[in-house]
């Protein structure tokens, strides 16, 4: 009885021990995935982080882009408007300059006339 209980304690004393093994095995590969678990998050939120600023640099560079297209648009149309004014103002004068080259050929011509009636 004693070597059947000695036997079986040998055998249950093996088998705690395994058990105990296996427990502090299970508990290290449990710590190990915490930490893993804890480094992955700290990635995702570093990662974040980046994506977020890399969103703003965006906004900001297409908010830069549509004052620049605004302020070439208002650009071009003071330049058009300018040079439409200058363009009225050639034309004048050069209306006046025909009227004034056809009043002095209509003087001339009446000169002409009024010469040749009176010699």
């Amino acid at each position: 009885r004693q070597k059947l209980n000695h036997e079986f304690s040998q055998q249950f004393l093996a088998l705690f021990q395994q058990w105990d093994v296996d427990v502090q095995k299970a508990e290290e590969q449990e710590e190990k995935l915490a930490n893993m678990l804890r480094q992955q998050q700290k990635v995702f939120q570093q990662a974040r982080i980046v994506q977020s600023q890399r969103l703003k640099t965006i906004k900001q560079l297409y908010e830069q882009f549509l004052k620049s297209m605004e302020d070439l648009e208002k650009s071009n149309e003071n330049l058009l408007a300018g040079a439409q004014n200058e363009l009225r103002k050639e034309m004048a004068m050069l209306q006046k300059k025909i009227m004034m080259d056809t009043q002095q050929q209509e003087m001339a011509s009446v000169r002409k006339s009024l010469q040749s009636m009176l010699f």
